[in-house]
């Protein structure tokens, strides 16, 4: 479960710098509450944390806009754009015999370019900056709340469904540059049914049917998070506040010029929140792996595409 802890922060860093088109995203999420447990190394039960537990709500938003776009003729672009996105998040915790952080604020803003090669290869490179801190208050924010960020990715159209691509992305979490490993997947089957899998800012994956052309129901499995940097006893360290959702998501769309209403309602899965040392060592402690068990989950959510 740690690997999938570190690989969800790191796409949250890197969550603001995507190249979708010019679109704007509002989105409200609760995470019911549920007890807090421990997973010790090895083959041991998990241990609940005495009474601890808690709730969250979630409101993010996304901006992105190309500020240029050119299609060659496979209909693929050569794009310059800016990304924007916010996260604010309210843990209603309860119970917990030492400080566990109540509020994350995560700000980022990134610059994305995106290329085709040739007919088979594409390169999406992004590079950006955001905040991650544990508080709203301007007047505390410092250096140590900043960081940089930045990606290179080789996409592969296999055929007209499927991207695939790898590649690099950095990021200071650790106070100075690490590497990481990025991975892009879109696979697409649009129609009456459609079915999309998506890991480019998080996963993302559905299996819908469209009604009519106002209203589809998928079912989608979905996972995002937010960090804050803090100092905990005298030491910097990472919060990590992640969830896996699943559930039904219907989608009504309003109009024609691109405005949509979504919502989900289902289950958090699995739902970590606990600090690491802001060190190479303490991301990849095995004893840090604290969690809130399953509980009920709902979003709804606007989006306009322009």
């Amino acid at each position: 479960m740690k690997s999938i802890s570190l690989f969800l922060a790191t796409l949250v860093i890197l969550s603001c710098l995507g190249a979708k088109a010019q679109q704007v995203s509002l989105k409200t999420a609760y995470i019911g509450n549920s007890g807090y447990y421990y997973l010790p190394p090895g083959e041991k039960p998990r241990e609940k944390i005495g009474d601890a537990g808690g709730s969250a709500m979630v409101y993010q938003g996304t901006f992105s806009m190309p500020l240029s776009r050119k299609l060659n003729d496979n209909n693929r672009p050569t794009a310059w754009g800016i990304g924007f996105g916010g996260a604010y998040v309210s843990l209603k915790n309860q119970n917990f015999s030492e400080y566990m952080v109540s509020e994350i604020m995560n700000l980022q803003l990134g610059v994305y370019h995106l290329r085709p090669l040739n007919d088979r290869w594409s390169i999406r490179a992004s590079v950006g900056m955001g905040i991650f801190t544990s508080s709203t208050d301007f007047s505390k924010i410092s250096f140590k709340h900043v960081l940089g960020s930045g990606g290179i990715v080789f996409i592969r159209h296999l055929n007209t469904n499927l991207d695939i691509g790898g590649g690099l992305a950095i990021n200071s979490s650790l106070g100075y540059p690490m590497v990481f490993p990025a991975v892009y997947i879109n696979w697409r089957r649009d129609g009456k049914y459609d079915v999309n899998i998506e890991l480019v800012e998080g996963l993302d994956v559905s299996v819908g049917y469209g009604f009519n052309e106002r209203f589809k129901l998928s079912y989608a499995l979905e996972m995002n998070g937010q960090v804050a940097l803090l100092n905990k006893n005298g030491k910097d360290v990472i919060f990590s506040h992640q969830y896996i959702v699943t559930g039904f998501r219907p989608e009504v769309k309003l109009g024609k010029k691109g405005l949509s209403i979504t919502g989900m309602a289902g289950l958090n899965l699995y739902r970590p929140a606990s600090y690491s040392d802001r060190t190479l060592k303490g991301v990849f402690a095995g004893d840090n792996d604290y969690h809130f068990s399953v509980s009920p989950y709902a979003s709804i959510g606007l989006k306009m595409k322009f």
